[in-house]
């Protein structure tokens, strides 16, 4: 009986963004202009990081999968909702919709253990910077990005896993732009317990305990640069974390805005927008904070620019 509702919804219906016809063609426009922005200006940090020889630290090794992770982020959705814009049958397959929820939350929960990564490689560089060269070895690297693809990977492997099982009967229709795992859940027609608790359960490992030990980083070295006499030296530690603290106040916003506090709104119009913003406005701001705020991007970026220059003459 269960395998017999589960195969009577072959697709779902995307009501997507609340457009007006009129301003289809604007939206479309300025959305398409973000996400190629976020292409472009991601690649372009990876591309950077891995041609400076001066950018191969632990620092930049974690931005560089950041970047990825934000290119990859924002394209799981962002391609499906421009299509939709300018479709009438905002339809999407069944198999295509899960595997949209899953590569979602995977990069979603990425995104999370890497900016807790880069948090731990700051509080290395300012509370310890005598020890900094043998904690943060390659090899500890590499273990943090593999321990956080698996840990990402285990999460929105459990979530998919357990909603294949449940059954949707005749509800298709997905008040949002994208397949979203709650909105997902409210159109079934099964008990959905065990799958809110493993929900619940997830978003405490993945969002809040990360976001903990971001707050007990920055805390330590809060505490360090207060100690520091001079206030060159405090400007040289705030520098260096400036930009890392700008990513986590628009990631994690935006992620407590639209999962944590769902009650505060009874208007889907508010989800959809927190979850513009950071599908869609934060992958795009990362590589300006990154650029602008750091002085070795600045100047990787010209020496990549002069190297070009130079070829084409």
């Amino acid at each position: 009986m269960r395998r017999e509702n589960q195969s009577s919804v072959s697709e779902f219906l995307l009501l997507g963004l609340p457009i007006r016809p009129e301003q289809q063609g604007m939206f479309f426009a300025l959305f398409l202009g973000m996400y190629l922005t976020t292409v472009l200006g991601n690649l372009l940090i990876i591309l950077l990081i891995r041609l400076d020889s001066h950018l191969h630290t632990p620092m930049y090794f974690f931005l560089s999968h950041l970047a990825f992770t934000d290119v990859s982020f924002s394209s799981v959705t962002v391609p499906k909702m421009l299509m939709d814009m300018h479709a009438k049958y905002k339809s999407i397959p069944y198999a295509g919709c899960i595997s949209q929820m899953y590569f979602f939350i995977f990069f979603t929960d990425l995104d999370s253990f890497l900016i807790t990564s880069m948090a731990y490689d700051r509080y290395v560089a300012i509370c310890h910077p005598l020890h900094y060269t043998t904690i943060m070895r390659e090899e500890l690297c590499a273990l943090l990005v593999a321990v956080s693809w698996i840990l990402s990977c285990a999460s929105s492997l459990s979530h998919t896993l357990l909603l294949t099982q449940l059954s949707f009967c005749d509800a298709n229709t997905i008040s949002h732009f994208f397949c979203d795992l709650s909105a997902l859940l409210k159109l079934s027609c099964s008990d959905i317990l065990l799958n809110e608790l493993v929900m619940f359960t997830a978003g405490v490992v993945v969002i809040t305990l990360p976001f903990i030990c971001i707050l007990v980083s920055y805390g330590y070295i809060g505490a360090t640069i207060l100690k520091v006499p001079s206030t060159k030296g405090i400007c040289k530690a705030l520098s260096t974390c400036g930009s890392h603290l700008s990513v986590v106040s628009l990631y994690y916003g935006s992620i407590f805005g639209q999962y944590l506090f769902p009650k505060l709104s009874s208007f889907i119009d508010k989800d959809i927008i927190v979850a513009l913003m950071y599908t869609v406005v934060t992958p795009m701001l990362n590589p300006f904070i990154y650029s602008l705020r750091n002085r070795d991007m600045k100047e990787a970026l010209g020496k990549l620019f002069r190297r070009a220059t130079f070829f084409s003459q």
